[in-house]
């Protein structure tokens, strides 16, 4: 909580608002007939496109899974690496590679990919997204206003639709 120690944020204002999932997904006309993570070893699977693991969070936590799973040192030669999410997602959809992995929000927004398969939350890192108000914000009222909205039943049923957990 480097923030809160600072004071940069307004005391009891600071908590998670969502959450995301890592999900497998592959081209839409893929015939490889992948179900699950483990059987990214097949020798038919080529390319499995991530992000950049030092620089790109879901990148992170592609490693993360795949070091849970024990195959981080087998796949490491089918690794494409990308510089984001929507690299990943680009990569996948258009054909250049076997596989990706990518936040669920992410691959909601494509029809180009399927999603296959969904990494259980004890093998990566909690994936939230916190909010809080800022302490040096010349309108205080209207951002706890907004967090407050943000927690209503109307704005969690938009980020649900577009693939977003809640924290609450």
């Amino acid at each position: 909580m480097h923030s809160k120690k600072k004071n940069l944020i307004v005391a009891n204002t600071r908590r998670n608002l969502l959450t995301n999932s890592l999900v497998l997904v592959v081209p839409r006309n893929s015939r490889l007939g992948l179900t699950g993570f483990r059987q990214l070893t097949d020798p038919r699977v080529e390319k499995i496109s991530i992000g950049e693991p030092r620089s790109v969070p879901a990148g992170q936590y592609a490693e993360e899974v795949f070091r849970y799973l024990d195959l981080w040192d087998v796949l490491q030669p089918k690794f494409v690496f990308g510089n984001s999410v929507r690299n990943v997602l680009g990569t996948v959809e258009s054909g250049n590679a076997d596989a990706g992995v990518i936040y669920r929000t992410d691959a909601k927004i494509s029809d180009r990919v399927t999603q296959v398969a969904t990494a259980p939350s004890n093998m990566h890192s909690p994936i939230v997204y916190p909010m809080a108000v800022v302490a040096t914000s010349r309108h205080q009222s209207a951002a706890r206003a907004y967090a407050q909205f943000l927690s209503s039943s109307p704005a969690q049923a938009i980020f649900r639709k577009y693939g977003f957990g809640l924290t609450s």
